[in-house]
Order: C-alpha cells, then sequence, then structure tokens
C-alpha cells in the first residue's frame, strides 16, 4: 500500500470515529444541555456550600474575638460612641456591630503590628532600647491605622455623593414638573441613579423609608443631612424645606440649587487648574531645569575645557 492511501486511510478512520461518537440531533443536545445543568448546579451548590462555611467561620471569628479585642479601647462615654457611630454612618457603615468591629480592628491592629516590629527587631539583633522603641512606633500605628482610614472612607464618600448632585437634581426637577410629588420623585429618581451613583442612590431611599414610615420630612431631610455631612446637602435641605413652608415652585428652587451646585463645581475645576502652575514649578526647578541645563550647557562646557586644556598659556606650559 503506498503512502497516500495509508494517509487517505487514517483520515478516514478518524472521520469514523468522530461520527460515531458525535450525539446525533436533538437528543444528543439534551443530553449535552443536561450533563451541563448537572454540572452547573453541583457546581454551584459547591461555591454556595463553600460560601456558607467561609461566612459561618468568619462570624464565629468574629463573634469570640470582637468582645476581647474591643476591651481596651471600649468608649465609655455614649456621646463618644454616638459620634463614631455617625462617621461610620458617614462613611457607609450602618451595620450594629459596625463600632464594635471598628474597635477591635484598632486593638488587632496595634497588636500585630507590635509583634510585626518585635520579631523584626530581635532578628535583626536589635538592642533592648531600639526593639522597645520600634515596637512601640508600630503599634502606636497600628492603633492609629483604622482612624485614617475611616477618615478617608468619609472623604471618599463625600466627594462621591457631592459629584451625584446635580445630576441627581435635574432628574428630580424633571419628575417633579412631570407630576410626581417629591417623595415620589425621590424615590423614582433613586431607583434610576442606583449604577451610577449608588452612595446618593441609597441615602434617597433611606430618605423615601423614613417617610413612608410616619417620619415628617423636614426630620428625614435633616436626618440625612446628618448622614452625608455636606454643604451642599443642608443647603438643599434648607432649600426644600424653605419652599414647602412658603409654598413657592420645588422645582424651581431643585433647578436654582441644581445650577448653583453646577457652578461651584466648575468653579473649583478652574480654581483646580490655575494651582496646577503653581504646583508644578517644584518638579520643575527639581527635576526638569538641571536636566535641561545639562543638555544644553554640558557640550559647551565640555568644549571649553577641551580648549582650555589645550591652550599653553593655561596649561602652565
Amino acid at each position: 500500500m503506498t503512502l497516500p492511501m495509508l494517509g487517505l486511510l487514517v483520515v478516514f478512520s478518524i472521520a469514523l470515529i468522530i461520527y460515531a461518537l458525535w450525539p446525533k440531533g436533538d437528543e444528543g443536545d439534551e443530553t449535552v444541555k443536561r450533563r451541563m445543568r448537572g454540572r452547573s448546579k453541583k457546581a454551584a451548590s459547591e461555591a454556595d456550600i463553600r460560601a456558607q462555611a467561609r461566612e459561618s467561620v468568619t462570624k464565629q471569628l468574629m463573634k469570640r474575638v470582637t468582645p476581647i479585642a474591643m476591651k481596651p479601647v471600649m468608649l465609655k462615654n455614649p456621646e463618644e460612641m454616638s459620634k463614631l457611630r455617625m462617621k461610620l454612618a458617614t462613611a457607609g457603615f450602618r451595620t450594629d456591630n459596625a463600632p464594635s468591629a471598628f474597635l477591635a480592628s484598632k486593638t488587632i491592629a496595634a497588636v500585630g503590628l507590635g509583634l510585626a516590629g518585635l520579631v523584626y527587631t530581635i532578628a535583626n539583633g536589635e538592642s533592648i532600647q531600639s526593639t522597645f522603641g520600634i515596637s512601640l512606633f508600630c503599634a502606636a500605628g497600628g492603633f492609629m491605622a483604622p482612624n485614617f482610614w475611616l477618615s478617608m472612607a468619609v472623604g471618599k464618600r463625600k466627594e462621591t455623593i457631592k459629584g451625584g448632585l446635580p445630576d441627581t437634581l435635574d432628574l428630580m426637577v424633571i419628575s417633579v414638573e412631570s407630576g410626581l410629588g417629591l417623595d415620589a420623585a425621590m424615590q423614582r429618581v433613586s431607583e434610576e441613579m442606583k449604577i451610577v451613583h449608588p452612595e446618593l442612590a441609597e441615602e434617597l431611599q433611606i430618605v423615601t423609608l423614613e417617610a413612608q414610615m410616619g417620619i415628617p420630612r423636614s426630620e428625614a431631610l435633616g436626618n440625612l443631612t446628618a448622614r452625608t455631612d455636606l454643604d451642599e446637602v443642608r443647603s438643599l435641605v434648607g432649600v426644600i424645606n424653605q419652599a414647602e413652608r412658603f409654598g413657592t415652585s420645588i422645582a424651581r428652587a431643585l433647578r436654582n440649587q441644581s445650577d448653583a451646585l453646577r457652578m461651584k463645581r466648575r468653579q473649583a475645576a478652574e480654581e483646580r487648574a490655575q494651582k496646577t502652575a503653581v504646583k508644578l514649578m517644584a518638579p520643575l526647578i527639581l527635576f526638569i531645569f538641571p536636566a535641561i541645563l545639562v543638555v544644553l550647557a554640558g557640550p559647551a562646557a565640555l568644549t571649553m575645557m577641551e580648549a582650555l586644556g589645550n591652550n599653553p598659556s593655561f596649561s602652565g606650559g
């Protein structure tokens, strides 16, 4: 048998094997789909079991560790605890165990970084004074780290809410002018802004829920001001309360407030742009100007040094 005939026979045999193993018609498709559904359900159930196991382990660990870790830093004054809870709410953490978890994290971070500093100094053979100082410094840094993190989280959430206010107010103006009440407009806008501005949408949903629970609108808006701690929100709440008190158009008040917020944001952007030139002076003087000076004056300086070296009157010959 020649080589081409042998190659054709091998190809034909492989084709027959594939045809025999390939599922036929709808029955094969249903078999494949049934197997895939079974595997996907099994994988999903296993993933759910793993997630539930991790969640249960985490909850049990938090329940055991949190009471012990928060005892050294437990706030005795109810006013300080209330301020901490409000600050956590401003950052977006509103669960009941958020203050206790935050306080426990301070102790855990202090102990962990203190032990890390102790191990590091002992491994490097430092003296007792250095070991004590570095360990104490690391423990203090770990104790203060959650405070810095919370301040950064609060600032980031404030900036996010502030950036979404003009667009949200525009949608509220459209909703109110189309015939919806203020509460219904807030609810509709919060549903529409979930993807773009989820933080502000969450705050509006809380206001709507409080109003539905029977809390006066002015009080619900006051709670919004306390949660966000923003001057723009405080001004907006004042405008809404004034419009309701005097019977003026809420849509016009919201439009004016939206225009004012947008103008304020534009002015802030222009101010940051004008500060850019001043902020660029330091890197220009320290890094860019010396490099330009070397590139421009370097060849001339080398040529001059070479010329002076070849001149007998300057070389001392």
